[in-house]
């Protein structure tokens, strides 16, 4: 019986563990990546004011960019990289 009880033991040890380690990632972890999600999507969408965008090693910057949805009515900044940015969609860089 005390070997049954040791088990149950582990397992309900092991079990707060694991919700402990879920709680941490959902409650710190997870706003994090998903705004990393969000801003990239933006930026996969955004159309860019060309005037805004400068070329620099590789990298095209646009610092006036828009959701073309129109739900966001602020600009934000977005970069791109040259092999991207050729104004295809999905993660070009589109200009007005």
């Amino acid at each position: 019986m005390k070997e049954a009880s040791g088990e149950l033991n582990m397992t309900v040890v092991t079990v707060v563990a694991i919700a402990a380690v879920a709680a941490f990632f959902y409650a710190f972890v997870w706003p994090t990546v998903k705004q990393n999600i969000v801003n990239s999507t933006k930026c996969a969408n955004a159309i860019c004011d060309n005037t805004t965008c400068s070329n620099n090693g590789g990298k095209t910057t646009c610092t006036s960019c828009s959701d073309p949805a129109g739900d966001d009515k602020d600009t934000f900044k977005c970069v791109f990289s040259d092999s991207d940015a050729t104004g295809v969609k999905g993660g070009a860089a589109k200009t007005k």
